[in-house]
């Protein structure tokens, strides 16, 4: 894998990004054939797509400059105009706004590296109300988020273990959870496409715990007649069916389980497990969003050992109490690693929120959208601002255009935090979200040779990152399709990905 180069500075290019992609500057070029044969097989026409394939700027010392004209009046000359950014190789409908599905996660994803930095840390603060003897916390335990994306089940264990390691084992009083970090209307999870239970419907929350996903493990016995269903995390106060009768095959495991999760606090499997599926997982976003981190923090501290007289209840703004322990996010790099490559839409939205929320101030989408246009202003000039919804792409109402994806591109691929952004998207048909392009065309050009996010809802597909050609030469490319067979012309974005990448002039 070839790395991208740091050319520009960011400023520098930021003031050059204007002049060939702003506003319907860059003139038309036809698609290439191959990419037009495969539109036409999908049945989607050229004015359903929008493609730009653009070379990052040369060198400045590449660059000639004719000699600074002596100014008579002793004064210093106004810094020399930016230097034009090399033309696109290809650029088909690039002004054109289209929703660009998940690949919105590069907008949420750049700037937090450039307004937070790689090495941003979210703070878990743990403090408590009254005083310790003998191991029992005489008050109340509080809890205080600051929507951490990722505070999945071990590191939830670890802050735990770290509340018990400074001396509380069991707690005389309640434990506290404040999530008013974020200002968040309700969330109504069937609201995207009418399937609430699916994990990536999960809302957003200022104490995200496990991506608000419980886990159900089926584990069929050596006997070969029930199957174990075990919960991950452990939850306080709910039932679950203990087991399961086996049947033979396995086909829709899912569906012959006979899975009732209507009453969040009595879940039931009234069916059969295949025996032939082996372990195998079911992940859903939890029915009762609101009390699930509450119920997540019983079970673990409970599974712990840890006693509680009271209850674990949730209260935005609690009184502050003494600094107890705190728990550290994983860094911000990592955290887009896991948004881009793996397309995780709320942990997308937990970072998008954090934009606003940064320091001491409470996030909200509103904000979070006024922060994204500031910046883009200060980083993009006129071009016109992308709307980005939640800033993950889950959205029917997410637009932007081929030229300002590009944009972004190139000037993501100069700044400081260059490697750190190209190492979050996909390696082309191997990792991640593109791992299918292998199975599409094994002996494709693109795989290994590209860094890629993806995109896809119904009726959209798209593609975006950087390709690495023949040449030497590091290509922005980008990708959209808005058209209800738009999931059938993903060959089409595997081609330009692949015309990307040989070089053909």
């Amino acid at each position: 894998m070839r790395r991208l180069p740091k050319f520009l500075s960011r400023a520098a290019l930021a003031a050059a990004a204007t002049l060939w992609l702003a506003g319907g500057a860059a003139a038309q070029t036809p698609l290439p054939p191959d990419i037009t044969d495969a539109l036409a097989k999908a049945g989607v026409p050229p004015q359903a797509v929008a493609m730009v394939v653009a070379p990052l700027p040369p060198p400045p010392g590449a660059v000639s400059r004719a000699p600074e004209p002596a100014n008579p009046s002793g004064e210093r000359n106004a810094a020399p105009a930016p230097q034009p950014l090399p033309p696109p190789r290809l650029a088909w409908q690039p002004d054109v706004p289209m929703n660009p599905a998940s690949v919105t996660k590069l907008f949420t994803t750049y700037m937090a590296l450039d307004q937070l930095g790689p090495g941003y840390f979210w703070k878990t603060r743990v403090s408590v109300q009254g005083f310790v003897k003998d191991g029992t916390l005489q008050g109340n335990l509080l809890v205080k988020g600051s929507g951490d994306p990722k505070l999945v089940v071990e590191r939830l264990q670890d802050l735990i273990n770290a509340i018990r390691a400074r001396g509380i084992r069991d707690i005389n009083g309640d434990i506290v959870l404040d999530d008013g970090i974020f200002r968040l209307p309700p969330h109504d999870a069937a609201a995207f496409d009418d399937d609430p239970l699916r994990p990536y419907n999960a809302g957003p929350d200022g104490l995200l715990v496990n991506f608000g996903a419980l886990v159900f493990k089926f584990q069929p016995d050596a006997g070969g007649r029930t199957a174990r269903v075990v919960t991950e995390p452990p939850v306080a106060g709910i039932e679950v069916t203990p087991e399961v009768p086996l049947a033979k095959g396995c086909g829709d495991w899912r569906g012959r389980l006979g899975a009732d999760f209507s009453d969040p606090l009595n879940i039931r499997f009234t069916g059969r497990y295949g025996a032939a599926c082996g372990e195998r997982d079911w992940a859903i976003a939890y029915p009762d969003a609101g009390h699930f981190a509450e119920r997540v923090f019983e079970g673990m501290w409970r599974a712990s050992g840890g006693g509680l007289s009271g209850r674990v209840r949730t209260q935005r703004g609690a009184p502050p109490g003494q600094p107890w322990v705190t728990g550290l996010s994983l860094p911000l790099a990592q955290i887009i690693a896991d948004v881009n490559k793996l397309s995780n839409n709320v942990m997308a939205q937990q970072v998008f929120l954090t934009l606003s929320a940064a320091g001491d101030g409470h996030g909200s989408f509103g904000e979070s959208q006024n922060a994204f246009a500031r910046w883009w202003r200060q980083r993009f000039g006129v071009r016109k601002v992308p709307h980005l919804d939640n800033g993950s792409g889950l959205s029917r109402d997410a637009r932007t255009t081929a030229a300002s994806l590009a944009a972004l591109l190139q000037q993501a691929a100069t700044g400081p935090n260059a490697a750190v952004f190209a190492d979050s998207l996909s390696i082309a048909g191997v990792d991640g979200t593109t791992r299918r392009m292998s199975a599409r065309n094994p002996g494709s050009e693109a795989i290994g040779n590209a860094r890629l996010k993806t995109g896809s809802l119904r009726d959209v597909a798209a593609v975006a990152g950087y390709a690495y050609g023949r040449s030497g030469q590091t290509w922005v490319v980008v990708g959209i399709i808005n058209h209800p067979n738009a999931p059938a012309a993903r060959p089409a974005l595997d081609r330009l990905v692949e015309w990307a990448v040989q070089d053909v002039h």
